[in-house]
């Protein structure tokens, strides 16, 4: 006896349902995935910043922003602070008409007790959380240091890769920003009184420009960290 039209519509339609409930199953954990990978914070201006420094004849500013509470933290799935490391999200805008060279520029920490402390390598972070007592701030005699590999997981190595501040340079009227990684590990309230010094960096004619230095009480005397 032949079936009814309307059941070969029925029998059509939910092959189709099947098939497209069938697809979304299969991609739906791969999105969950991919909503959970780090996503650098979006820059603002560096002028914006509380602690920044402004070289208004050279149409330079540079911020430090640094991650040091719970909230802000929370952008990374690494606690960074239980392993003696502190995030500083790095801000350089350039307002001028030529590019700017930071290849070469140097980043120091200055704390109140006159430590020097310089951004760590990823291979240093790698090392500190595949061994919460490497060391991996600067010792006075060379040692060779095996990078760790496969100590991690590929999620946080990802996120110390993407979370990076790597620009070379930066382009008229643009910012560029990324996260340095500082080794306060031991050091009691490492921002107090502290000064960031940034050195190296050049004009378009490869011309030195003058230092600039962030003094860090900006950030922790600002209406939104009191």
């Amino acid at each position: 006896m032949p079936q009814p039209p309307w059941n070969h519509r029925f029998i059509a339609f939910a092959c189709l349902a099947f098939v497209l409930l069938s697809t979304c199953a299969l991609w739906l954990p791969r999105v969950v995935l991919a909503s959970k990978n780090f996503v650098r914070p979006e820059a603002h201006p560096a002028k914006t910043y509380p602690a920044h420094d402004d070289h208004p004849d050279d149409k330079l500013t540079i911020a430090a922003d640094p991650y040091d509470g719970s909230e802000k933290a929370k952008i990374f799935s690494i606690k960074f602070e239980e392993h003696g490391f502190l995030p500083v999200f790095f801000i350089v805008t350039n307002d001028g008409e030529q590019p700017v060279s930071i290849a070469n520029m140097e980043v120091t920490l200055i704390t109140r007790n006159r430590s020097k402390l310089t951004p760590v390598s990823p291979a240093d972070l790698y090392r500190r959380l595949a061994n919460p007592q490497a060391q991996t701030r600067p010792s006075p005699i060379p040692i060779p240091r095996r990078t760790v590999k496969g100590a991690i997981t590929e999620k946080q190595r990802d996120e110390i890769e993407n979370s990076q501040f790597a620009a070379k340079a930066v382009e008229p009227h643009t910012t560029q920003s990324g996260f340095l990684f500082f080794d306060v590990g031991g050091i009691s309230e490492p921002l107090a009184a502290a000064n960031l010094d940034i050195t190296g960096v050049a004009d378009a004619k490869g011309r030195e420009l003058m230092y600039f230095e962030i003094p860090m009480n900006k950030y922790l005397n600002a209406p939104s960290n009191r």
